[in-house]
């Protein structure tokens, strides 16, 4: 008996004791200064001209003006003892304890709607202890200062609904409707999402998100909501989605805001949006070339289950001004203009060639084109193989090799400078893929991202010089003093003089005077370009690349299937003439030129095919640049000797 008095005598201490720690915890938040939440509304993107493209309370709604369909659906699935605790629901916290021990793993959460607004008032994205503690102090300053209809409304304006903050931004962008006229079956449909926006949008993935609705309605029929009819005719509405919000139709826009999100993510900024009164993110995003690239693609992509990505930089200080991580936000979030790895074909070789350049070959040193296969020490052989097993079986150019897009040549160069070579060449212009030194690399075989490609073709176009890609330029606080601010890391790793002769080569790709045993790899464009480009198309069994620029722009667009199935060749002509469009009338108002002669560059007028110094009687003269002293004579500029080849006669 005295043993059982001690215990409970311990046990009212220890209540008493937390009984005042916790009521004296709420009541020094609530002394403390009040939170300004109206004025942390979270993030604002402006694109390149200040407009305003997206923000995450860009529509504030009163929380009387919501449906009231939408506000019971919310608390019913998120927190139904909402307006009965003080920011935690102590007996949830322990239900969901006890059942995640006895599994052993994760299978529900306990956070109110109250803890999930203070998350949202932070720009930070980790999990570290100190962030935990920091959120349960601001939950209870919430709970203090602001009465639930406040931290509600709150929260509705500033949740996640599948990439659009806030719910009258989420109401327009699904229903095309304000929020205050939803129905029990929109309403329902948008109140599952915030659990996983990835996974809940019902134009992302309808099937999960119907899944999700009906545990919404259900929660609204134990909590005496709604009535089982009520919720079956809700379940079993037919909804139609529109997509887009209104003054931003474009299906691809939301890839670029995503890639601001996540450079954000990487910046030094103050930890919470309360600090700053909320965030203005100033972008590189030019409306007009990613409105130009998203109707190009919709000109000329006509596939139904083929994906695209594309990427217009500017190479001068590498502002990404449009991007698309695939052909439409709506039915896929991931972006693989920046994380999809994928072989590039032969989009490869001007490095290969301007790292030769570096290395003694001019524009019109030769190796045969001829069946080839190459032995090695080991007495291990590669046969590689040009397209449709077209061969000149005769010297050609460097430039010729280009303009065919020839394997044979290109594999001979990489063995003649040794592999890795081309490996550290890579390493320099930017590319962060761990390459393998082998044969193969020469054409492509290894996986990279469009982003690492577009950076690399960037240092050629600014005739050697590397910029970081990035997306934001400047980020201000409310009072407009600047938080972030973009600072020029701008390296030369190329010489200015090969990189021009390497750009002036790349415009054999669609020069009519390459035309002879084979044709030049975009010679079908050739008639549409108005103006002087730099191009390289690149061509694996699933993939199909072209990346081309003048001094001002850099564009590269990738197709192919999610799943690495085999496409079609003839796949391939759709993005050129996707890039073709896109860079004429991105240009069509700007003025350009092409790049200035360099004081040590000279030009002569040669055979295209063999190199050689043209004469009276040469077909098709062709102005081949050099480094002065470099220029060709009458003398034969085959390396052919130098490789261990087997050469295969018919």
């Amino acid at each position: 008996m005295k043993r059982l008095k001690k215990i409970l005598k311990i046990f009212a201490i220890f209540i008493l004791i937390f009984s005042f720690l916790y009521f004296g915890v709420y009541l020094m938040a609530s002394l403390t200064k009040k939170l300004d939440i109206n004025a942390s509304n979270g993030y604002y993107l402006y694109d390149s001209s200040n407009n305003l493209i997206n923000g995450t309370s860009d529509q504030w709604i009163k929380l009387e003006d919501i449906s009231k369909n939408l506000i019971d659906a919310t608390i019913a699935i998120e927190d139904k003892n909402f307006y009965k605790h003080q920011g935690f629901d102590y007996f949830r916290i322990f239900k969901s304890l006890y059942i995640n021990i006895t599994n052993g793993k994760t299978l529900q959460g306990a956070s109110t709607i109250t803890q999930q607004y203070a998350k949202n008032l932070f720009l930070e994205f980790d999990k570290k202890w100190e962030r935990k503690i920091k959120e349960a102090w601001l939950t209870i300053r919430l709970e203090s200062q602001y009465n639930k209809d406040e931290i509600l409304e709150g929260y509705l304006n500033t949740i996640n609904y599948g990439g659009v903050y806030g719910i009258e931004n989420a109401s327009y962008y699904y229903f095309n409707k304000s929020a205050a006229e939803l129905t029990l079956a929109e309403a329902s449909i948008l109140a599952g999402i915030p659990k996983s926006p990835s996974n809940y949008s019902p134009i992302l993935n309808y099937d999960k998100s119907k899944e999700r609705q009906y545990l919404v309605l259900d929660a609204m029929v134990n909590n005496k909501m709604i009535t089982k009819d009520e919720m079956d005719e809700a379940y079993n509405s037919e909804l139609t989605f529109y997509g887009f919000i209104e003054n931003n139709n474009l299906k691809t826009l939301r890839f670029f805001q995503d890639s601001v999100m996540d450079e954000l993510e990487t910046l030094d900024l103050p930890s919470s949006f309360l600090e700053t009164g909320g965030i203005k993110i100033y972008t590189s995003l030019d409306m007009n070339a990613q409105t130009i690239l998203e109707n190009s693609i919709n000109d000329n992509f006509t596939s139904e289950e083929m994906e695209l990505s594309s990427i217009i930089m500017n190479p001068n200080n590498g502002e990404v001004i449009a991007l698309t991580g695939g052909k439409d936000y709506s039915k896929s979030q991931f972006n693989r203009a920046l994380y999809a790895k994928r072989q590039v074909g032969s989009t490869l070789k001007p490095f290969l060639y301007y790292v030769a350049l570096e290395n003694g070959f001019t524009e019109s040193t030769t190796f045969t084109s001829e069946e080839t296969t190459f032995l090695f020490s080991n007495d291990q052989t590669y046969s590689p193989a040009n397209y449709n097993n077209k061969y000149g079986n005769k010297n050609i150019t460097m430039a010729t090799a280009i303009a065919y897009s020839e394997n044979i040549y290109a594999v001979k160069t990489h063995l003649f400078l040794g592999e890795e070579t081309l490996v550290e060449m890579l390493k320099r212009v930017g590319i962060t893929s761990n390459l393998e030194a082998i044969p193969s690399l020469a054409l492509g075989s290894e996986e990279i991202t469009l982003m690492d490609m577009v950076s690399a073709y960037s240092t050629l176009a600014s005739l050697g010089y590397k910029n970081n890609p990035h997306f934001i330029k400047k980020i201000e606080d409310s009072n407009g003093n600047i938080l972030y601010e973009y600072k020029e890391k701008k390296e030369q790793v190329l010489n200015s003089s090969l990189a021009y002769i390497m750009n002036e080569i790349l415009t054999s790709t669609y020069n009519y005077n390459f035309i002879d045993y084979n044709y030049p790899t975009c010679y079908d464009i050739a008639s549409k370009l108005t103006n002087k480009y730099s191009i390289k198309t690149g061509t694996t069994d699933t993939d199909h690349l072209i990346f081309g620029y003048n001094k001002d722009v850099v564009i590269g667009i990738w197709s192919g299937y999610d799943d690495n199935r085999t496409s079609l060749t003839s796949d391939g002509k759709a993005i050129k003439d996707i890039w073709t469009e896109t860079i004429e009338n991105y240009m069509s108002d700007k003025e350009t030129s092409w790049y200035e002669l360099p004081n040590n560059v000279v030009g002569v007028l040669v055979d295209p095919i063999s190199g050689k110094v043209a004469t009276s009687e040469t077909k098709n003269p062709t102005m081949f640049y050099y480094i002065k002293g470099t220029e060709p004579t009458y003398q034969d500029n085959s390396l052919d000797d130098l490789i261990p080849t087997i050469k295969l006669e018919e």
